[in-house]
Parts: structure tokens; C-alpha cells; sequence
């Protein structure tokens, strides 16, 4: 049966999700799209404008919809080549957004997102559709051992590669 699903899998690649507002896109972002291109055909959410702003931990500019779409489709265009696999951007109104549809499998999450993945299931099963396989995808670090994240960059700590950007 192990080597039918193995099959299956080659022949049909998995629906993967994922989501967030990628401004700027870092190598934490990258990290997470070349896990979700190994495993399948990718979807991914996009924030919307009223939803980055509204689930920001801490204010920081957040640059249009359409500039981020624009240059998240610029970089998953490389993933897909790589891979060979396809890719799609859907607008996040809300925070479990589309992964409530039911043609995915797996659902991509970071440690920090991990929350989310469970409510996204639990409104699934409320819905009558199957559980996404949540998959946790680890921070990646920054050259200080500390997390790679959009903040660190807006505020001149590290450029999108980790490397530090001064004297803190």
C-alpha cells in the first residue's frame, strides 16, 4: 500500500498552502517555498492590505498588494522552475483565508504560525472536510542565531539573507 501512495504521489503531485504578507521576502520566506515546491503544486495566500496591517505584532509600514504580489510571484517563479511544479496566489481576506477550500492537502506553517494551522483544521472538520497534514516548517537564522523576520529587516538589523546590517 506504502509504495501505491509513493505512486500516487509522483504521478500526482500534493496540493500545498501557505500564507503570509512576505514584506520584504527574506531567506525564511525562501526556506518555506522551496519546502512547499519539493512536496507539490503550491497556493499560496496573500494578505491583503486591511489584514497585514491588522495582524502586525508590532507597527511597521507594509508595502501595497500589488507591489508584494509582484515580486512574491517573481520569486516563486523561480521555485516552480526549479521543481517543476506550478504556483498560484489567492488575496487573504481573513487569517485562515483559503485554506478552507477543499482541494488541499497540506498546509505549510512556520513555529510562529502554528496556531493558525490548527484553527484552519478545526474549521475544516466543522465543515465536514478533511484535516490538512500540517507541516512546520523551522525558523531559519539569522548570522546572530536570531530569527529571520520582516521586522528585523525594516528596522536595518539584518539585510533578507540574515547577514547583519550594523553595530547593535
Amino acid at each position: 500500500m506504502q509504495e501505491l501512495n509513493n505512486l500516487q504521489l509522483m504521478i500526482s503531485p500534493q496540493k500545498i498552502i501557505f500564507g503570509g504578507t512576505f514584506d520584504p521576502i527574506h531567506d525564511g520566506h525562501r526556506s518555506i517555498f522551496n519546502q512547499a515546491f519539493k512536496l507539490g503544486n503550491v497556493t499560496v495566500g496573500l494578505t491583503s492590505d486591511n489584514l497585514a496591517l491588522r495582524t502586525r505584532h508590532s507597527y511597521r509600514p507594509v508595502r501595497p498588494f500589488a507591489d508584494r504580489i509582484e515580486n512574491l510571484s517573481s520569486e516563486l517563479s523561480v521555485f516552480s522552475e526549479i521543481h517543476s511544479r506550478t504556483f498560484s496566489i489567492k488575496k487573504l481576506l481573513h487569517p485562515t483565508g483559503i485554506a478552507t477550500d477543499n482541494h488541499f492537502d497540506v498546509l505549510l506553517v512556520s513555529p510562529e504560525t502554528q496556531p493558525i494551522g490548527d484553527l484552519i483544521n478545526f474549521s475544516r472538520k466543522k465543515n465536514s472536510l478533511k484535516a490538512l497534514k500540517i507541516i512546520t516548517v523551522p525558523f531559519h537564522l539569522s548570522e546572530d542565531g536570531k530569527i529571520t523576520s520582516s521586522t528585523r529587516i525594516f528596522h536595518g538589523e539584518i539585510d533578507d539573507k540574515g547577514r547583519k546590517m550594523g553595530t547593535f
